[in-house]
């Protein structure tokens, strides 16, 4: 039995690097909105690659607007669709509903992503957008959708929630997407405690989101005129959220951004070593090469005994993801694999804690078990 618990997912913080960034907005008495935040948005840019990028308190956040925005620029009515994976965190879903929209659920591959071929048979007149979730950060059939999205005059978004540093050919995920957005929250690959970034490929909805993440405030000035006087005023045009990011919060990711490629290596190095171990007596869950590696995920029957088995030597794992149709919000929807993986997959310990020693112990003690 391993001595230590070993969790599904831990975060991995630079504790005095992330003290010295939070300690000069205490000593600046600037811990809200700007300074530290626009440090964030401009290394993320330079980072990935994007043309623009806001910084939010969730990604959640990022999705509620994302879609809010893309729905009043092209007049999408309600009940106009999205199509969507039910293989996903809520959140994804949530969104859609949220703004009046309907989420058309295609089936997944056995990479967990949207298959190309499911999203075709989804399409309709009402069709306005695919939304892709790349699970665990795997890039597996992204550019096969974005390219049916723009043969079919569809808007095309990125649910990038696992995906900070998940690359295809070297270049980042969500350069080339009408809207993406990443999860910084507390065990992403770039944690903090809770935010996001919302990026749009469109300058004018990169200004929109920043007025609607803070009320709908488009001007905020303190001014002097010719005679001397002084005056502060700002305008409302929109009826916004309070969403944005603190500084506070953006030191946290502005020191984890600086590890972010090294550490995404590491991770990747463990999840080839779980494959080497596990690949013969198990269904691994296949990523791309430059996936961000958020989980590794293989598939079991009696997915509940593996989990006692392995919580009763101190190893616990996790579910990436119950499928959203289970849900009574939703409807329920005929999905062979997404029902399937559903019901079998399984998150091995996967971050930046873990040792290989503890990823042989973990395959062994699966490997027992199974035979």
């Amino acid at each position: 039995m391993i001595e230590k618990p070993i969790q599904v997912l831990k975060p991995f913080f630079r504790v005095e690097e992330c003290l010295e960034e939070i300690r000069e907005c205490l000593e600046n008495s600037w811990t809200g909105m700007g300074y530290k935040t626009n440090v964030l948005e401009q290394n993320w840019c330079e980072f990935t690659g994007l043309p623009n990028a806001h910084f939010l308190n969730s990604a959640t956040a990022g999705l509620d607007l994302g879609v809010r925005i893309l729905k009043d620029k092209y007049n999408w009515g309600n009940g106009d669709e999205i199509i969507t994976s039910a293989f996903t965190f809520v959140s994804t879903n949530h969104a859609i509903l949220y703004h009046g929209l309907k989420p058309v659920f295609a089936d997944i591959d056995k990479s967990l992503n949207l298959s190309p071929e499911a999203v075709l048979e989804k399409l309709t007149k009402r069709t306005k957008a695919v939304m892709f979730v790349g699970i665990g950060g795997n890039t597996k059939n992204l550019n096969a959708i974005k390219n049916i999205c723009r043969e079919n005059g569809l808007m095309f978004i990125l649910d990038a929630s696992h995906m900070a540093g998940s690359r295809i050919n070297g270049v980042h995920v969500g350069e080339d997407c009408d809207l993406s957005i990443f999860s910084f929250q507390a065990v992403k690959n770039l944690p903090t405690g809770d935010s996001g970034m919302i990026c749009f490929r469109d300058l004018t909805l990169d200004k929109k989101v920043r007025e609607l993440a803070w009320l709908g405030i488009t001007k905020d000035t303190f001014s002097r005129s010719s005679e001397g006087s002084y005056k502060w005023d700002y305008s409302v045009n929109s009826v916004g959220m309070k969403y944005h990011g603190n500084s506070v919060i953006a030191s946290l990711g502005i020191v984890a951004l600086n590890y972010l490629e090294a550490d995404n290596i590491y991770r990747r190095k463990l999840a080839n070593l779980y494959e080497e171990c596990l690949g013969v007596n198990f269904e691994i869950i296949k990523h791309e090469p430059e996936s961000a590696r958020h989980l590794f995920q293989i598939s079991v029957e009696d997915r509940e005994s593996y989990i006692s088995e392995l919580a009763s030597k101190n190893i616990f794992t996790g579910v990436h993801y119950k499928k959203n149709t289970a849900y009574s919000v939703y409807e329920p929807e005929n999905l062979p694999l997404t029902d399937f993986y559903s019901d079998r997959v399984l998150s091995l310990p996967m971050h930046l804690h873990v040792t290989e020693d503890e990823v042989k112990v973990i395959s062994d003690t699966l490997n027992s078990y199974k035979n």
